[in-house]
């Protein structure tokens, strides 16, 4: 668990593993696609927030947030997410929300060059989030499954971001990179990777940016 001086607080974060992440800030748990294959989540604090990016097996699983999820919980949302409960809002790409006193943002999340064999997109425009979470100043960016698109080139300097590097799905370790030095995060997560050369990321980092090994 690695933890963060934030204006509105220290922001405690725990990667479980994939893309299923764990933020704390003022006693409010907000879970990024918890995942049942990484980890259990029995036993694990109730949830306030579940944010889910799209609806693929690995970041929408009931079995997972069913283990952390309470009356209470909202859940915030791809459009192509089913109903979870009473407490769920969807966003699309751009919209926003806010969550006690944090400012959440719904980014495009696709994929340009990385195809099905059917040569339809892994992760199709229009559909699938990332988010930013804006901290009173201080910005988390979840990219989400995604490639470096154009999008992205609206985010820089984060101060916190989690990038995906898994071929075919995602990104390469190069357009990992590129992506990377482009938005310039102070600390950079790699996530839902399935191998990682910590050495070869660090070596063609930009200076400034810090890699988080989990």
């Amino acid at each position: 668990m690695n933890s963060y001086k934030t204006p509105m607080g220290e922001l405690q974060i725990e990667v479980f593993g994939h893309a299923a992440v764990l933020f704390t800030i003022n006693g409010k748990k907000i879970y990024l696609d918890p995942y049942s294959e990484v980890c259990s989540f029995a036993g694990k604090a109730p949830a306030d927030l579940i944010l889910i990016t799209h609806n693929h097996y690995d970041h929408y699983d009931r079995e997972a947030f069913s283990k952390i999820a309470t009356k209470n919980t909202l859940f915030i949302v791809g459009s192509d997410v089913p109903k979870v409960n009473d407490h769920y809002q969807v966003l699309h790409n751009e919209d926003a929300c806010d969550y006690e006193g944090i400012h959440i943002k719904a980014i495009a999340a696709y994929n340009v060059n990385n195809l099905k064999p059917d040569g339809e997109p892994f992760h199709p425009r229009g559909v699938g989030n990332g988010y930013i979470l804006y901290l009173d100043g201080f910005t988390v960016y979840i990219a989400g499954d995604t490639e470096f698109i154009p999008e992205m080139k609206a985010i820089t300097y984060p101060d916190i971001a989690f990038l995906p590097k898994n071929l075919p799905y995602t990104m390469s370790d190069e357009e990992f990179i590129q992506a990377a030095n482009f938005i310039k995060p102070k600390y950079l997560y790699p996530y839902h990777y399935f191998d990682l050369d910590v050495a070869k990321l660090r070596k063609f980092l930009d200076l400034g940016i810090t890699l988080v090994e989990k």
